[in-house]
């Protein structure tokens, strides 16, 4: 068998970006319940002082913010120790009425993740997993990540740009929402 070194290169750097998303979802969920993201929206703050907002650990903050920062979903300021948020974090982490509530998705996919032990059953069986079989958090997720982008989207371009709808909807045309 000959490996080509720069295909598993290649690869392997995949994974590692795999790896990695999968373990920033739980920190991003974890910032989301907590209100960490909003909190720190709100102001620059020390660890201690973003655990003081939000009646957390300091301990745990401090950790926390070291992550996202690394992660590049928060911003450190070395000289001053202090930690804040650029206007497009915010904007995507901090506010779930906002045009795009990207804690959402993660909160999503870690719903998603917890029936893989029923996923990888109907592998074997065949039985199949119905979608109402989920973990809540999925249909939680779907929500606080969707909703945004419906909201700032569907009456304002995505109605307008289907030929003929926004009228009939003017003249009382009746619409079901099957989901």
């Amino acid at each position: 068998m000959a490996i080509n070194p720069g295909k598993l290169q290649e690869f392997l750097g995949r994974f590692i970006a795999d790896l990695g998303a999968t373990v920033a979802a739980g920190n991003v969920v974890i910032g989301h319940r907590l209100g960490l993201y909003q909190a720190l929206a709100a102001g620059p703050a020390y660890a201690e002082e973003l655990a003081a907002r939000t009646q957390t650990s300091p301990r745990y903050v401090a950790e926390w913010l070291r992550g996202q920062a690394a992660g590049g979903y928060v911003e450190y300021d070395p000289a001053a120790g202090v930690y804040s948020m650029t206007e497009e974090q915010v904007f995507a982490l901090a506010n779930p009425d906002g045009g795009v509530y990207a804690p959402g998705a993660f909160v999503l996919a870690l719903g998603a993740l917890k029936a893989e032990p029923r996923i990888t059953d109907a592998f074997r069986t065949g039985a199949g997993l119905g979608w109402h079989e989920h973990d809540e958090d999925v249909f939680i997720g779907c929500e606080q990540f969707f909703r945004p982008g419906y909201t700032a989207n569907l009456v304002s371009s995505w109605i307008p740009a289907l030929d003929g709808v926004e009228e009939k909807l003017r003249a009382g045309a009746k619409v079901v929402d099957i989901g």
